[in-house]
């Protein structure tokens, strides 16, 4: 399972749609996929490549516009941790 995947298992607030870029050339052309995995974030920025957790967290948090030092805001019973695969 992807780590966009495990980050929406978390969390309603994420939302991960993945596709298989050879068979949806058109969606590929419209998103500038040229190699990857390449994630998409909001359709305002991106990123290629294979990244460790801490770094596409990072990574996702600040094309999300979220300071990736501030901490995630904490609700009763809700868990910020990744699911596991």
């Amino acid at each position: 399972m992807s780590l966009a995947n495990r980050m929406a298992l978390a969390s309603p607030k994420v939302t991960a749609i993945c596709v298989e870029a050879n068979e949806f050339p058109q969606l590929s052309a419209e998103f500038g996929v040229r190699s990857v995995p390449r994630t998409v974030i909001n359709r305002a920025g991106a990123f290629v490549g294979a990244l460790p957790e801490r770094e596409f967290v990072r990574a996702a948090l600040q094309l999300a516009g979220v300071a990736p030092d501030e901490p995630p805001a904490r609700t009763t019973g809700e868990s910020t941790e990744l699911a596991s695969e």
